[in-house]
Formats: C-alpha cells, sequence, structure tokens
C-alpha cells in the first residue's frame, strides 16, 4: 500500500497531526512524525463512530 495522506484540516503546523487515507474500503490513520507508520485502520462504520464519539467528548474552544 502507497497511501496518498491527507492532513487533517484541524492541525496547525507542526509535527503534531493526524493525516487519513482510504483503501480497498479501509481508513488508515497515521502521524506526521511517521507517515509510513499506520497505527489505527477501521472500517467506515466504525471510523464513523469513533468521529461522533470524539466530537461529543472534545470541548468547545
Amino acid at each position: 500500500m502507497n497511501p496518498d495522506w491527507q492532513k487533517s484540516s484541524y492541525c496547525s503546523e507542526g509535527d503534531s497531526c493526524v493525516h487519513i487515507s482510504t483503501s480497498h474500503g479501509t481508513i488508515h490513520l497515521t502521524e506526521s512524525a511517521d507517515l509510513h507508520g499506520v497505527i489505527v485502520d477501521a472500517r467506515p462504520l466504525a471510523f464513523s463512530a469513533l468521529i461522533a464519539v470524539l466530537k461529543k467528548e472534545s470541548p468547545r474552544v
């Protein structure tokens, strides 16, 4: 797999960013410091559930 990573739109400049890529019905997440080391793979339904929980739990700034 040679993913085409997209940086989170919520990321400011620096090394602490989340990147996302997709392939064959799987969503891949990694961090800026290691774009070759996928840290999470998820199916779309599981990823949607993760995002819903994160949005619910994250404080508004």
